[in-house]
């Protein structure tokens, strides 16, 4: 059993789980480290502290897994962060490029009663500003941008690394959660989508942490690679 609460140290970490667990990558404490962008040993102590505190387990190949207990708290922790997300951007009207690290500050001094006020002011929302869902077992398979061949029509599923610097690249290229276009170049560098009037180029490296739907569509693959770290302060989330 979890003790009562996680402390906001354990939460950081157990969303960073969740987010690997969620993108498909392995959860090893190598990948946690570069995640959160911190030593080996300071990881390996919270995990200690994790595994004590009954949220996770490691097997013998040293591979994190969650408790039953753990996987509740971290959905739970997530789904929380994501709504405060869509409250900031929808009712106080933080930019969504901006959001992220502002909800990081916020959830960890949240009260009950003002998440119950926030959870009643987003309404039914499902998925965060960056296309996440709040409620975190509805998510939809996508496939990264940077597979779809010219000709293709796209519809922007989610932003899977959340980056603070990654998501003001993406919004001042044009490409947001929601937008529908067509391919109309890929070379392996850059990848063009055209919406409209608008057209919107990114490098191939950042369409790869682009989550679409996509017709005709390219065979379906993790769309984040382990290699692949874009932001400045965190691996994102």
């Amino acid at each position: 059993m979890t003790s009562e609460a996680a402390t906001p140290a354990e939460e950081e970490y157990l969303q960073t789980l969740f987010w690997l667990f969620e993108a498909g990558l392995p959860m090893t404490a190598a990948n946690l480290s570069r995640a959160m962008q911190l030593s080996a040993p300071t990881v390996h102590e919270m995990l200690g502290r994790l595994e004590r505190d009954g949220y996770v387990v490691r097997n013998a190949e040293r591979t994190i897994e969650f408790t039953t207990d753990g996987r509740q708290d971290a959905e739970r922790i997530v789904g929380r962060h994501r709504m405060i997300e869509r409250f900031l951007t929808d009712v106080v009207g933080v930019p969504w490029d901006d959001v992220h690290e502002e909800a990081e500050h916020l959830e960890h001094a949240m009260t009950p009663r003002f998440e119950e006020y926030v959870r009643s002011a987003v309404g039914d929302a499902k998925t965060c500003p960056h296309g996440h869902p709040i409620r975190v077992g509805e998510r939809i398979d996508g496939v990264p941008l940077a597979d779809c061949e010219p000709g293709a029509r796209v519809m922007i599923l989610r932003l899977e690394n959340e980056a603070e610097d990654l998501l003001h690249y993406l919004k001042g290229a044009g490409i947001e959660p929601g937008m529908e276009g067509e391919i109309v170049a890929n070379d392996g560098e850059l990848v063009s989508v055209r919406s409209g009037d608008q057209l919107a180029s990114i490098t191939a490296s950042v369409a790869e942490t682009v989550s679409v739907i996509a017709d005709p569509s390219p065979p379906p693959r993790i769309a984040l690679p382990e290699q692949l770290v874009l932001g400045r302060e965190r691996y994102g989330r």
